[in-house]
């Protein structure tokens, strides 16, 4: 028997389907936006392609973080703002508050560690192979900006640390 390769598809279902998850971000973004807050112990890792279009972002954080950030909503963030095509969000980066703009098109992961649920995308453009590339240094979060060993205003460890997507990444 001789195996026959599948024709091509005139219809992009990979980028349908990515969209559809993009979706499920939006919504949950939505949800938070509407309630005023996260409920419960849920917080987010989105990690983002810094080179994508239409993302906005401090010069200083591009450079440091040319290819990949993540940002971590959790405690700490304001001025959540969610349309249609991403989002806008207040953090704080070395205890500096940042203004962010990111596109759903430029979201690489979506995790929610509280509840073990992850997405990944690849970032519009992105090729299969390139989604394998890991950022050139670890991603920045909104917790981990704080200094390396900060402590809650009751001495408490506030667990500010860098996170990656990797621990969440289904093998």
């Amino acid at each position: 028997m001789t195996e026959e390769t599948p024709p091509e598809s005139l219809i992009p279902y990979d980028e349908i389907v990515q969209d559809a998850l993009r979706g499920v971000v939006y919504g949950v973004l939505k949800r938070i936006e509407a309630e005023g807050g996260l409920p419960g112990e849920h917080h987010f890792y989105i990690a983002f392609n810094t080179r994508a279009p239409g993302v906005d972002m401090p010069p200083h954080l591009r450079e440091r973080y040319p290819d990949e950030m993540t940002v971590v909503i959790q405690h700490r963030y304001w001025d959540l703002v969610v349309g249609r095509d991403g989002f806008e969000i207040g953090l704080s980066f070395n205890q500096v508050p940042t203004k962010l703009g990111i596109p759903y098109a430029a979201i690489t992961g979506f995790v929610d560690p509280s509840v073990n649920f992850a997405l990944q995308f690849q970032s519009s453009g992105e090729t299969a192979a390139n989604n394998d590339v890991q950022p050139e240094e670890p991603p920045v979060s909104e917790e981990s900006a704080a200094e390396p060993d900060a402590k809650s205003d009751d001495g408490r460890d506030d667990g500010s640390n860098v996170v990656t997507l990797d621990a969440f990444r289904k093998k």
